[in-house]
């Protein structure tokens, strides 16, 4: 086994196979070709993985909404243009896919539930407790911030989208983009800072 949820691969197996899309580029006028399912499953399946649990889904529903983001990505792949990024076009599935869990199951993002943004099968190491104490902290700070400030720090310093494609993603202006992280920056630095000094004081 790869690790992968029993029922993330089964779903991936029992999929058809979609024939390889292709679109014009405007830049060279070629055809670029897109990936199959298959091959965003393979490369962006820990992404998405990550990208639901660090949106506050509980432990025991990643698997859940993980199949539903690539039930979606399946069924809306021949609609998928090439106007931004396949990370980008995942990443904005994620979020919907996260939102309408939120919403109409009337759920929320968790907050007391112990939570690993590993998937399954990874077992436990001798960092296990530093890790955990990190996500822990990690949480704090998150809720500290707003909600638009957390999205874009989860968006660039989690998930590793660029300013641009954040913006393309919440639909904001570049410069909004930054002007939220830079406050949810101060945000994780001053509570990293306030917590390192609490441990220094114990220490001594």
């Amino acid at each position: 086994m790869d690790g992968r949820p029993q029922r993330q691969v089964g779903a991936a197996a029992r999929l058809a196979n979609p024939a390889t899309l292709r679109l014009d580029s405007a830049e060279s006028g070629t055809h670029t070709a897109l990936p199959t399912f298959q091959e965003i499953y393979a490369r962006y399946f820990e992404f998405v993985w990550r990208s639901a649990a660090n949106r506050g889904i509980p432990a025991g529903a990643l698997d859940d909404v993980t199949q539903e983001v690539f039930i979606v990505i399946d069924r809306k792949l021949p609609e998928f243009e090439g106007r931004s990024s396949v990370r980008t076009w995942v990443a904005g599935i994620v979020r919907r896919v996260v939102a309408d869990f939120v919403r109409k199951r009337g759920n929320q993002p968790a907050g007391d539930e112990p939570l690993d943004r590993e998937p399954a099968g990874g077992g436990a190491t001798s960092s296990s407790l530093e890790r955990k104490a990190a996500l822990e902290l990690l949480d704090t700070l998150l809720a500290r911030m707003t909600e638009e400030q957390r999205e874009v720090f989860v968006l660039h310093e989690i998930e590793e989208l660029s300013g641009v494609e954040i913006a393309e993603l919440t639909h904001t202006n570049e410069n909004t983009v930054w002007t939220r992280l830079r406050a949810a920056r101060r945000i994780f630095q001053d509570g990293v800072t306030k917590n390192r000094a609490r441990h220094t004081r114990e220490e001594a």
